[in-house]
């Protein structure tokens, strides 16, 4: 999706810019780095599973918040100089703020505690009133929990609480907003979902982080029961629309990069 958002981009502004995609593996990713991503022709690029944080090793700077993260999933280049920065929860707060508001009195529950999931709770810690991650394996929800409330700048009260459905009732009932950030109900698995419906409610906004399908199962029951939702495309558009100014100093067409991921995936 990316390579898709971005070159649309390029076309509608005319701009001599190319996204490319390349797999690489594990053992070769310092080498790509060394004889590709330091030549003058490339403005950077992004990072993805499973290199987000071997890639920092081979980076000549990173982003206070990508550090904090732990993570990093855009490098820009600079005559060589490489440094990488985490765009992720910049673009999921924007895409929260515009459907719910202003956050810094809402109580904000995230299912999961990988990568993405780091990401935005990083972002929505230092905004946010109170901040609960849960995850099944509840050791890396209480390492989260912990590490997110020592960033100085972290604004409100981080806790982690099991993954199981009387502690999700009662975290979920006191929410405001609920956050996947689990790859539950990501396609293939369709039928899957982190959430059970009993315990959502219509005062909820609901974001799932999984953009394909755009409608997951999780916020189609969300729409069920009356609660606001939020695709994760929002965050995958808006993410890239921060690296695209990165790499170009230019501001990208947003609704341009939005309609063609929503094509790709044979959405609305």
């Amino acid at each position: 999706m990316s390579a898709v958002m971005h070159n649309a981009a390029f076309q509608e502004l005319e701009l001599d810019y190319r996204y490319k995609l390349k797999s690489v593996p594990p053992d070769e990713l310092g080498a790509l780095v060394a004889s590709e991503l330091r030549r003058n022709e490339y403005a950077g690029g992004s990072i993805t599973i499973p290199h987000k944080l071997a890639i920092m090793e081979h980076l000549n700077g990173i982003d206070s918040s990508a550090l904090r993260i732990g993570a990093v999933n855009t490098i820009v280049n600079e005559d060589g100089w490489l440094k990488g920065y985490n765009t992720d929860g910049i673009g999921a707060l924007r895409g929260i703020t515009e459907v719910y508001g202003n956050v810094k009195d809402a109580r904000v529950v995230i299912a999961g505690a990988g990568g993405a999931a780091r990401a935005v709770g990083y972002q929505l810690s230092t905004v946010v009133q109170e901040l609960t991650i849960t995850n099944r394996t509840m050791d890396r929800a209480e390492e989260l929990a912990v590490s997110l409330s020592a960033n100085p700048e972290c604004r409100g009260t981080v806790r982690s609480i099991p993954f199981e459905r009387d502690s999700l009732r009662v975290a979920i009932e006191d929410a405001d907003i609920l956050v996947n950030g689990t790859p539950l109900g990501m396609h293939p698995k369709t039928d899957e979902t982190p959430i059970p419906i009993e315990v959502l409610h219509p005062d909820l906004l609901v974001f799932d982080l999984v953009y394909n399908p755009i409608r997951t199962r999780l916020l189609r029951e969300a729409e069920r029961v009356g609660a606001a939702i939020l695709s994760g495309v929002n965050m995958l558009v808006y993410q890239g629309v921060v690296a695209f100014k990165m790499w170009t100093g230019i501001d990208p067409p947003v609704e341009t990069m939005k309609t063609a991921v929503l094509g790709a995936l044979g959405g609305e």
